[in-house]
């Protein structure tokens, strides 16, 4: 149904994500999207002003709010069975583009050529690889908070994350780390 697409964006708040964990503190994908792009913003702004790149921060930020737009029909598949093999993850992504264009499908024609190419993926690999390593980054960030809450069911998931986010051996990602990264390890009081 046309113009429908905000009332299905706004649903995102009702998927939960982890859901093969058990979560001292849920998070659902609007939360989880909010994160993303408040980490894609912080790790383009780094890299263009330590690092000497010009990503457009606007694309960046535009990515990164539609970057699991598709679950608000597919649901948030867990990673375990997303890429448990090839079949499997190339099934997945032909699911997820289909929801993408319904997604797309759903918006006023004149309003599809500005926001297509966000639900769609269709973006410069520069600013992918920053959504990505904002979304690896996210994932990071929520183990070692549920770690602090006492979870040790996150410890696994905490390690491979963490392996994952240095794997991707990004500037601006390292300088995050460093310089951001250990505030989430305090308490309110001892962030004022």
């Amino acid at each position: 149904m046309k113009k429908s697409f905000y009332a299905y964006m706004s649903r995102l708040k009702h998927i939960k994500r982890w859901g093969l964990m058990r979560n001292n503190m849920e998070e659902d994908v609007a939360e989880h999207t909010f994160t993303v792009s408040l980490l894609a913003h912080a790790l383009c702004v780094i890299k263009n002003t330590y690092f000497g790149s010009t990503v457009s921060e606007k694309d960046v930020l535009c990515a990164a709010l539609y970057h699991e737009a598709s679950e608000v029909i597919t649901g948030d598949l867990p990673t375990p069975i997303k890429y448990f093999d090839e079949d499997i993850t190339q099934s997945y992504k032909k699911i997820e583009r289909h929801a993408e264009e319904r997604l797309v499908s759903m918006l006023p024609d004149e309003m599809q050529p500005s926001i297509a190419p966000y639900v769609l993926q269709e973006v410069d690999d520069d600013v992918r690889v920053i959504v990505k390593a904002a979304d690896k980054l996210s994932a990071y960030i929520k183990c070692m908070e549920e770690l602090k809450s006492g979870n040790t069911e996150f410890e696994k998931a905490c390690a491979r994350t963490k392996e994952a986010v240095e794997d991707m051996k990004l500037a601006e990602v390292t300088y995050f780390i460093e310089h951001f990264l250990p505030g989430y390890a305090l308490t309110l009081d001892e962030l004022n």
